[in-house]
């Protein structure tokens, strides 16, 4: 097993949800791009609230997460909401990203290190069809202090928080519909709970 799945498997373990079961609300407020059999992946997935939560609505969920205790309790999760979902045990940096596959991509707090991030956005854009969507929700760096003080979450390291210029510049040469950085009051489990300092972004692939 790889640092990176055992650890996700050590957040992971028990019988609650570290990031509770409800779906992120950005992710909610989004839900006008969303249409019943639009195929939709979402990486990072952990234990799978928002995967569950997009099927519920009637949408093709690939689900993908490097913990395999997390993917098992997508999967359980899932079935006792009487929905399907493709959940699958991956490293999304060596994962075989499909191309032009998606009608969407929502990666909700998946965040990877500088060296890393550009590619795995790219991999994302091409992984979405032509007029796909990309809902994005992450810490940004003003996080570092407010965990301390909230525990609210997030990376422990500047160079895997993200900016409105990072983006920016990941998602050149795309339409960027929303773009915004935020403070709110997070209640996403245990793991995210409490005052964040977040960026939110959609963007779209050239049609």
């Amino acid at each position: 097993m790889s640092d990176q799945a055992a650890f996700w498997d050590e957040r992971y373990k028990g019988e609650d949800f570290a990031f509770g079961t409800a779906p992120n609300e950005f992710l909610v407020s989004q839900a006008h791009h969303l249409k019943p059999g639009l195929r939709v992946l979402v990486p990072g997935d952990g234990e799978g609230r928002n995967g569950v939560w997009l099927a519920e609505q009637g949408l093709i969920v690939d689900s993908v997460d490097v913990s395999p205790l997390g993917v098992g309790k997508a999967r359980k999760l899932a079935q006792g909401r009487g929905v399907e979902i493709n959940a699958t045990i991956a490293d999304l940096l060596t994962w075989a990203w499909p191309h032009n596959a998606y009608d969407i991509v929502a990666a909700l707090y998946i965040h990877f290190f500088d060296s890393d991030r550009p590619k795995i956005h790219r991999a994302m854009v091409d992984a979405l069809k032509p007029g796909g969507i990309l809902i994005l929700e992450a810490f940004r760096p003003e996080q570092l202090e407010l965990q301390k003080m909230h525990r609210s979450g997030g990376p422990k390291t500047a160079d895997m928080l993200y900016s409105k210029a990072k983006l920016a510049e990941d998602f050149t040469g795309l339409s960027i519909l929303h773009l915004e950085e935020a403070t709110v009051e997070l209640a996403e489990g245990h793991r995210h709970s409490g005052k964040a300092a977040i960026i939110r972004a959609v963007v779209q692939k050239p049609g």
